[in-house]
């Protein structure tokens, strides 16, 4: 496999996982709005390192798992499963979320820029499992593969994909903040969607193995 395709993917797949308003991004908006868009980028680069780790961590870990291949399809099945039903709570049972006043993130330190983005990023565990999953999804697709430079072009694409959305984040977050609460209003219908496709995709490949075709 080249560079670019496993780069590609990191990069979407950062993108999908890190553009919904998180702590990190909103962090890097709100020291931008106080402290200026340079001590941004310094929490940015800080976060960006604990990401790098955290990813790659990941790929050594699902790597593991796509070894046993009969995992990788029991996970395909469970997938799909999960998605479906995922699929129908965000479509039809899910509430709409109400519009929360937001907190007020007080930020101390103006010295340490970079150590408080490794220190936010750190604390959030959500992105191991998700490039767990993602990147064992993409194998079980047929889209990727557990080789070394392949693993280090996802890590870089992941990297460069969550700096886009956090540099989006930094620089035009006046622009886009009342669309924050259009993303939070409509999040169900955007989650629903993203699973309803991973599980319409899972299944594909779940038909096209038991039969062959």
């Amino acid at each position: 496999m080249n560079i670019i395709t496993p780069l590609f993917l990191g990069f979407i797949t950062a993108l999908v996982g890190v553009f919904p308003p998180g702590i990190i991004n909103m962090t890097a908006a709100k020291i931008s709005t106080q402290d200026g868009k340079n001590r941004a980028l310094l929490f940015t680069f800080g976060a960006l390192v604990v990401v790098f780790f955290q990813t790659l961590v990941a790929l050594i870990f699902a790597r593991y798992i796509a070894d046993h291949q009969e995992v990788i399809i029991l996970l395909r099945e469970i997938g799909f499963g999960v998605f479906a039903i995922l699929t129908i709570y965000f479509f039809w049972i899910a509430k709409k979320p109400k519009k929360k006043e937001q907190k007020e993130l007080k930020i101390k330190s103006k010295k340490s820029r970079f150590f408080l983005g490794m220190f936010i990023s750190t604390i959030n565990f959500l992105p191991v499992p998700y490039y767990v999953f993602a990147s064992v999804s993409l194998v079980s697709f047929g889209y990727f593969t557990f080789n070394a430079i392949a693993i280090y072009s996802f890590v870089v694409g992941v990297v460069l994909g969550s700096l886009a959305v956090f540099y989006g984040y930094i620089y035009f977050f006046k622009k886009i903040e009342s669309k924050t609460d259009y993303l939070v209003k409509n999040m169900n219908t955007i989650i629903g969607s993203v699973t309803g496709t991973i599980a319409v995709l899972a299944l594909y490949h779940i038909i096209k193995f038991y039969f062959k075709l």
